[in-house]
Parts: structure tokens; sequence; C-alpha cells
């Protein structure tokens, strides 16, 4: 994937768990939380590759 690709991502995947962060069920939170940190880190990913290129 690329830069771009691995920022958009993150981002749908961190306001997907900051989303499911404010459920009543205790399990949704959780997959919310987990849900998030994924996205923390592909926009991560992302940030990388664009330092270092998309061939990382």
């Amino acid at each position: 994937m690329g830069e771009l690709t691995d920022k958009i991502k993150g981002n749908v995947n961190e306001a997907v768990g900051e989303v499911k962060q404010k459920s009543d069920n205790p399990e949704t939170r959780e997959e919310g939380r987990a849900q998030e940190g994924k996205g923390k880190a592909q926009q991560f990913e992302g940030k990388v590759k664009g330092v270092l290129g998309d061939d990382i």
C-alpha cells in the first residue's frame, strides 16, 4: 500500500474505533479501542512511507 492509502485507512479505522467506544456494550468498546490503535499504527506507517518511500 502507498503512503496515502495507509493514511486514509488509518483515518477511517480511528474514526470507526472512536464511534464504537461510545457503545453501551463493553465488548464493542474494546473493539473500538483496538480499531483506533490499528488506525494510529496505519497512520504512522503512512508517515514513514512518506519519508522513506513506498518500497519499505
